[in-house]
């Protein structure tokens, strides 16, 4: 009977201890997860609700900001090209500003007329054998049909003569590897000047108005000039030719006379070359 008792109340403690137990289990697990949850939202807090809604309105507005000064620096740049250049105002209509000081300072500051572009815009186009090449022909020039040439002297040495009819311009200068005219002395300029032919046009006798391909010299900024005649001509300036022109090249001693096939016929007849320029006219057009 003792031993009866001893085991009914060993199982009546151990259903009690085993409920507590239990219980206890379940709050450890309990409070486990709850751990795992909040180092999880620590780790990440853009599952938080809300957060992922600010964070798009702070770079929205980061966004703004960064155009808003882009612009801001932009018009800054505009306003100081505006003032070095002096006329900018009329060719920037976009800054809306008041054109009276930028006008005064373009009436004080006249700009000489320049004909050609520079060999900076044109280092992706012009260039031949791999060198920039300083100048760019015209839309009006041509190839002549009249035969010019170019009778060079040195003191009393006449030299080789120059057919200078096949091409619409010859380039002058010291850079063998693109001139067409090569001039080897010192003191003239790797690219120095052209000879170009231009479609000009002319008024008649009978006072209508016609075209015709004349001669021009253009000096391309060299250091020591080109003299027309015994006198130096302004760089980036075309000077147009007559027969028996006398060209010289910084200080060369040679001097490169202007002559075409019929130069030694008389000159009182000009009826001819205006036939001619006709005639050139015509094909052109």
């Amino acid at each position: 009977q003792e031993r009866d008792d001893h085991c009914r109340r060993g199982n009546e403690e151990r259903k009690q201890r085993y409920p507590s137990e239990q219980e206890h289990r379940r709050e450890r697990s309990g409070d486990r997860d709850r751990h795992r949850d909040h180092s999880d939202r620590r780790k990440n807090p853009s599952e938080r609700p809300g957060v992922r809604g600010h964070e798009r309105e702070r770079d929205v507005q980061n966004i703004r900001e960064q155009q808003a000064e882009r612009e801001f620096y932009n018009e800054r740049r505009r306003e100081h090209r505006q003032n070095n250049e002096g006329s900018g105002v009329d060719q920037n209509p976009e800054l809306g500003q008041s054109d009276g000081k930028p006008k005064e300072k373009a009436a004080v500051k006249k700009e000489k007329p320049s004909f050609e572009l520079s060999g900076a815009l044109l280092e992706d186009t012009n260039t031949f054998r791999g060198v920039v090449i300083k100048y760019s022909e015209p839309p009006e020039a041509r190839i002549p049909k009249k035969r010019w040439r170019l009778y060079p002297f040195k003191n009393d040495e006449f030299l080789p003569v120059m057919y200078i009819h096949r091409q619409s311009a010859y380039l002058l200068g010291r850079h063998r590897r693109i001139a067409d005219i090569p001039i080897d002395h010192p003191s003239c300029s790797k690219q120095h000047a052209v000879f170009q032919y231009r479609l000009v046009e002319y008024t008649r006798a009978d006072g209508t108005v016609g075209r015709r391909v004349r001669p021009y010299i253009i000096d391309l900024g060299s250091g020591n000039g080109t003299f027309l005649n015994n006198q130096r001509i302004e760089p980036q300036r075309y000077y147009e030719l007559k027969e028996k022109d006398v060209l010289k090249f910084g200080f060369s001693s040679r001097e490169y006379v202007l002559l075409h096939e019929s130069s030694d016929k008389s000159e009182a007849n000009t009826k001819d070359d205006d036939d001619d320029d006709e005639k050139e006219e015509e094909s052109d057009s």
